[in-house]
């Protein structure tokens, strides 16, 4: 591995958390243990033999362990060592400097964690529990309480609203390119649980708040 040679502390952290990938890496395992297939489908693009030579590297730097859990389990996954969790304030900061320019999502997008925190528009919070089911097993909860949010990737047990939608419909509401109403009607959203007026309520604490402005003027 490529090392800076500088006596420096941001040189030093880039010399074991610098390489591209992994931080984003970092970022799927600050939600707990994975094993190295959740880790290949959360990171598209990333190949097989670049995910290992990452682990390895962090690993070898103390960031990141790999364990075999017990059975009936059985299996190899991977976790943050306390070093690792002591990351997640970086990985805070520069998502909240990130989000300052982020813009838009593209239709194919799938948000991270830190998209929905940095998105999130606590003005406008209604509490309550939504879960969004993107499909092959690929569901998201938030619980907003008090105007403020704590959200995972896991199903919600006794959610205030469910809803069943693919990445691009959810986009499109958000982004105000079309309306609830619209979107339920022509299936492209699916509620479970809840009703519209509860689905609006999502749509509003993460819309931006010129799509909201744009949408009431032309309503």
């Amino acid at each position: 591995m490529k090392r800076y040679g500088q006596y420096c502390p941001v040189a030093h952290a880039l010399d074991l958390i610098g390489d591209r990938w992994a931080l984003l890496i970092v970022r799927e395992l600050m939600l707990g243990q994975r094993r190295f297939t959740d880790l290949s489908e959360a990171l598209p693009g990333i190949g097989s033999n670049i995910l290992t030579a990452r682990l390895r590297s962090l690993e070898t730097a103390g960031i990141v362990r790999k364990t075999k859990l017990p059975p009936p389990l059985g299996v190899t996954v991977y976790e943050l060592t306390p070093d690792g969790r002591a990351l997640e304030p970086v990985l805070v900061s520069l998502a909240q400097w990130g989000a300052q320019t982020l813009g838009a999502p593209n239709a194919g997008d799938c948000w991270s964690m830190y998209a929905v925190h940095a998105r999130f528009r606590p003005e406008t919070a209604v509490d309550g529990v939504y879960e969004i089911d993107f499909g092959e097993g690929e569901v998201m909860s938030m619980t907003v309480e008090h105007g403020e949010l704590s959200a995972g990737k896991y199903a919600a047990p006794s959610p205030t609203l469910a809803i069943a939608l693919d990445p691009s419909a959810l986009h499109a509401l958000i982004e105000r390119e079309t309306t609830v109403a619209a979107s339920v009607a022509a299936g492209d959203v699916r509620i479970v649980a809840g009703s519209e007026t509860e689905l609006e309520q999502l749509v509003g604490m993460f819309a931006r708040p010129e799509a909201t402005a744009s949408a009431d003027l032309a309503a």
